[in-house]
């Protein structure tokens, strides 16, 4: 749900730039590559075709959003959710605490393998 909302606000523009009938460039999120425009060593720009047009096309997304609090919602609604939800987080019990009587123990330290030593497997 929250990726429909962010799909259905988002806004953005699609610029594309055409030489005659010719399509040269088309940009999503920068500016379109321009053609027939020269540049001397100043950075001055010297000339521009006639025939170019830039096309800018801005897709708009919602900009209005119905928000609802909680208070909106009439009486019986309210009621209903709040039981829902009380009922919900009834069904989950939490198990008693178990101790461990052997938590902290450890083996002692095997000085030689009893059951390598004498071939003894357990299968």
């Amino acid at each position: 749900m929250a990726f429909v909302v962010l799909l259905s606000t988002l806004s953005f523009t699609v610029e594309s730039h055409y030489c005659g009938e010719h399509l040269v460039d088309t940009a999503v999120f920068t500016k379109a590559k321009k053609c027939g425009t020269t540049v001397d060593a100043d950075k001055r720009v010297i000339a521009k075709k006639s025939c170019c047009k830039d096309v800018v096309e801005i897709i708009k997304g919602q900009d209005k959003l119905k928000l609802n609090n909680f208070n909106d919602i009439d009486v019986a609604n309210q009621f209903l959710i709040t039981s829902f939800v009380y009922a919900y987080f009834q069904l989950f019990e939490s198990l008693p605490k178990q101790s461990i009587p052997h938590k902290n123990y450890s083996p002692p330290n095997l000085v030689i393998d009893y059951q390598v030593l004498h071939d003894v497997y357990i299968i």
